[in-house]
């Protein structure tokens, strides 16, 4: 143990939006029991990536004790190892009262068997789709009304090609794993100004690490000339749509 920088938290000031969990890339800090709490000194490096939002200024980075932030505990909370040695070396850390509610195990297997439905097509009319790949000025962009998801929408909705993703060009991003993600904000740019795009539809999980990308939408929209309706739909965990709105 030594005195290093390490994050607090305003428990008094938090309000539990989460806005803060997909900026930490270390998962040190979760949502539990309705505030965000640093759930091992251990996983926090220390640098305040998180500090910027959190829309209370409930964050900040303090001096004191703290254990030795561990690389390969963070990779054992992560779920990442780069090696059988990680495994293996990585000291056993269990976060107290809970954690992310996006990481949290749920089996509706059943539901599935009783609710499932004939083959869909695919509506799916252009490649790639991973907003690193994409090209923001490519022909199917242009003029288009755009779908941008998270990763895990799709998954969850059985209906996701036919209700959502017909007549739409699609861009796929996950705001919590993705690195780099500072350059989906430039091409949202420039999708929105060079391309013109007709509308930007938002589809999110009702997980907190979603969050980011709703965030990433809305820095665009500001910083681009051009201005074009977006539209929020939150998704659950089992494809319903829990909320739309017009940003």
């Amino acid at each position: 143990m030594a005195t290093r920088k390490i994050v607090k938290i305003d428990e008094e000031k938090c309000n539990g939006c989460g806005e803060c969990v997909p900026s930490c890339a270390e998962g040190a800090i979760q949502i539990i029991d309705g505030k965000a709490r640093l759930v091992a000194d251990n996983l926090c490096d220390g640098l305040g990536a998180c500090l910027g939002d959190c829309p209370q200024n409930a964050i900040t980075v303090e001096k004191r004790d703290a254990d030795d932030f561990d690389e390969v505990a963070v990779k054992k909370h992560l779920g990442v190892f780069t090696s059988l040695e990680d495994l293996n070396t990585a000291p056993h850390h269990h976060a107290t009262g809970g954690s992310c509610p996006g990481s949290k195990v749920i089996n509706f297997e059943q539901d599935l068997l009783e609710n499932s439905s004939s083959t869909q097509a695919s509506t799916l009319k252009q490649w790639p789709v991973q907003m690193h790949l994409i090209s923001p000025t490519a022909s199917y962009f242009i003029g288009a009304d755009v779908l941008l998801a998270a990763d895990c929408v799709a998954f969850s909705m059985g209906d996701f090609h036919s209700k959502h993703l017909k007549g739409k060009s699609l861009a796929i991003a996950c705001p919590k794993l993705d690195q780099g993600i500072d350059i989906y904000t430039h091409k949202l740019v420039s999708m929105i100004d060079d391309a013109k795009i007709n509308t930007l539809t938002v589809m999110v999980m009702e997980v907190p690490c979603c969050g980011g990308l709703t965030r990433l939408a809305q820095n665009a929209a500001a910083k681009a000339n051009r201005k074009v309706p977006i539209k929020k739909l939150v998704v659950s965990i089992k494809g319903e749509i829990l909320n739309e709105d017009w940003l």
